[in-house]
This record gives C-alpha cells, sequence and structure tokens, in this order.
C-alpha cells in the first residue's frame, strides 16, 4: 500500500496535495485501522497525492483538552502544530471528526492554520470532481441508517456530506429516532471513551444502538473510529452481529468499488 510520509516527499523537493492525519485510532486500534486503509486505497485509487506525518504524527490533544487537561493539551498541539508549520502544510483531511475538530477550531489560535477537512467532506470534493467514481451496484437497496457524529454534526454542522455518499451507493438510506442536529451521542466523546461509564440505568451506546436498530437496517453507517466501536460495543451487546453490520463511509465507498 503507497502510503509516502511528508519527510519523504520533502526531501525529493515535492509537496502533496493533502496531508492524511490518521489519528491515535486509525493508527493503533485494529478495527480503526481498516478505515484508515479502506481511505488511502480511495486516494491510491483518485490518483490523490497525499503524504502522512508517520513517527511526527502526535495525538491532537483531544481527549487531554476534553478531560480538563489544557496545559498537556497545548504541548500535544504545539508539537503537532511546529511539524505541520515545518512542512508548510495547508490543507489537512481526518478520518476521525475529533482529530477533524480540534485542528479546524483549536489549531489556530496556537498558531495552526489549515484548511482541514472530515474525510466524508474530501470524498464528496471527490466525487464532484469526477476524481472519484461511485459505480458499484453493490449496496444498492441496501438498508443503511447513518449515525451523526458528534464533532462532525452538532459541533461543526456537517450533515448532508455522509448521507450525500451513502445515497450514491444507491442504497436506502433511514433516519433513526434522533438525528442531524437533534442527534444522539454514542458515548464515547469528551474522553468518555476512556473510562468507566457513571453508573444509571442504561449506557449510551446501548440506547443509541436500540434507536439504529428500530430502523430495522443491514447497515449501521459511521463516520467517526470512536463511534464505530460503541456502535460495535452495542451490537454485540444486543447479539445482532451476523444481522448488522457497522461501517465506516470510507468502507462503504471502498467496498462499493471492490478497491
Amino acid at each position: 500500500m503507497k502510503v509516502p510520509t511528508l519527510l519523504e516527499m520533502s526531501s525529493r523537493g515535492e509537496k502533496p496535495e493533502v496531508v492524511f492525519w490518521i489519528g491515535c485510532a486509525g493508527s493503533f486500534d485494529d478495527r480503526s485501522k481498516k478505515i484508515t486503509k479502506a481511505f488511502v486505497k480511495i486516494l491510491n485509487n483518485s490518483n490523490i497525492s497525499f503524504a502522512v506525518l508517520g513517527a511526527e504524527e502526535s495525538c491532537s490533544g483531544d481527549p487531554a483538552k476534553r478531560s480538563g487537561n489544557e496545559f498537556l493539551f497545548q504541548i500535544q498541539a504545539l508539537q503537532n502544530i511546529n511539524s505541520l508549520n515545518n512542512y508548510n502544510v495547508t490543507d489537512i483531511v481526518t478520518t476521525c471528526p475529533h482529530c477533524f475538530n480540534t485542528l479546524k477550531n483549536e489549531y489556530p489560535e496556537l498558531g495552526g492554520k489549515y484548511n482541514v477537512f472530515h474525510h466524508s467532506q474530501f470524498l464528496k470534493k471527490l466525487l464532484l470532481s469526477g476524481k472519484l467514481k461511485v459505480e458499484g451496484e453493490k449496496f444498492k437497496g441496501k438498508k443503511i441508517t447513518y449515525h451523526d457524529p458528534c464533532y462532525l454534526g452538532r459541533a461543526n454542522n456537517e450533515y448532508k456530506a455522509p448521507r450525500d455518499l451513502i445515497e450514491k451507493l444507491q442504497a436506502n438510506l433511514l433516519e433513526m429516532k434522533n438525528s442531524k442536529s437533534n442527534g444522539l451521542c454514542c458515548g464515547a466523546g469528551g474522553a468518555q471513551m476512556f473510562k468507566e461509564p457513571e453508573k444509571g440505568n442504561k449506557d449510551i451506546n446501548i440506547l443509541r444502538t436500540e434507536q439504529a436498530l428500530d430502523t430495522n437496517p443491514d447497515i449501521i453507517a459511521a463516520a467517526c473510529p470512536f463511534c464505530n466501536t460503541m456502535m460495535a460495543d452495542g451490537i454485540k451487546n444486543k447479539e445482532k452481529e451476523k444481522d448488522v453490520s457497522v461501517m465506516d463511509i470510507a468502507e462503504l465507498i471502498a467496498n462499493a468499488e471492490d478497491l
């Protein structure tokens, strides 16, 4: 798989069209690595010049900031900003809404000013430009319900791009009881991914999974590695793994074309 680093491209005097910010989940979590690979396949197939920071990429700082450690956040952010500015980076795409929100909205005040895209926005852009064509009928007629990630939807008001991609698959898009600006968190945001839930009647990811299952879907589409994990755990809890798949937008597009 062709994944050049910024250091390699810089040493050849080249600059990529966009930097792919992989994020911690996409780098280290086995399930999320599949999302990373699917997106890379799409980029390569669309002949997009891209590069990654590789070992120079650190955590965006989102978990530290959300859990109240502003000092650690700024250390991580400044380290990344120094690396990105060293390569004169202008455009960044990421498969993680947490990284997307942090790089887009919180890095500028620390000196990191970039054009930041969530991968659903970038894929839609490729479709509109003709660089990406989705012509496979693998998902035609499939019942797909889409879960809105908090940091993509309510935090950045992006609801259309992921849905446009699903409809491009000729799938039957089903909306949950809570969707778009009225969406329900999967339970992982705000650094909750890394701690046990507080006592209550029901975990949020179970409630959200129930809302998804109420639509009687074949697939639950996600656009965030954390949401993917929480919804997949919910499906396991309901013992529905054989009936319902949880897939990222990038995986849907890559699988539609058998990339």
